[in-house]
């Protein structure tokens, strides 16, 4: 009962949305976003900010490894060796999302919200967050979450923790 709570709080809760947008406005800095797993989801929860598109410089849904590729700039052999859902596979999404827009700040996530596609391996729940700004800091958190909740809530969940490491990260890189 008491995560079901949680859980709900969540949902309603901007507080992550509007630190990051404060922190963006109060440095004159510009966010990219570049999705896989949570398929727009991210960019649709920064967007809800009103003011958004003062720091808001692009968004990019690549689902596909296709679209990595061409998008992003992810190497073909990075996907072929560590797969897309990787930390070597965030890292190159925020270092070609950063070359592509010229942001000041980029995140980008790739994992795995099921109810298929899991593996020993790499479970459904299981999602890699990479941030990074054009100085060359580039972080990247692996981070699960139950395979017992429904795929529309792990992505929920997963673009949720997306944007607490992101404020983390505009707070401890200024």
């Amino acid at each position: 009962m008491f995560e079901n709570l949680k859980l709900i709080k969540l949902l309603f809760d901007q507080k992550s949305e509007n630190e990051v947008g404060k922190e963006l406005i109060k440095n004159n800095k510009t966010l990219a976003i570049a999705e896989s797993c949570t398929g727009g989801l991210l960019s649709s929860l920064m967007t809800d900010v009103s003011g958004s598109s003062s720091y808001i410089k692009a968004n990019f849904v690549t689902y596909a490894n296709e679209a990595k590729e061409e998008y992003l700039n992810v190497k073909k052999e990075t996907l072929e060796t560590y797969g897309a859902v990787s930390t070597q596979t965030a890292s190159e999404m925020v270092q070609g999302l950063l070359e592509k827009t010229n942001s000041d700040y980029a995140i980008a996530t790739t994992g795995i919200a099921g109810p298929t596609g899991g593996s020993n391996e790499k479970p459904v729940g299981l999602v890699y967050i990479g941030i990074g700004n054009k100085n060359g800091n580039i972080y990247v958190e692996k981070y699960n979450v139950s395979d017992k909740y429904p795929r529309t809530l792990i992505k929920y969940l997963f673009a949720k923790h997306a944007l607490k490491l992101l404020a983390k990260f505009l707070k401890e890189n200024n």
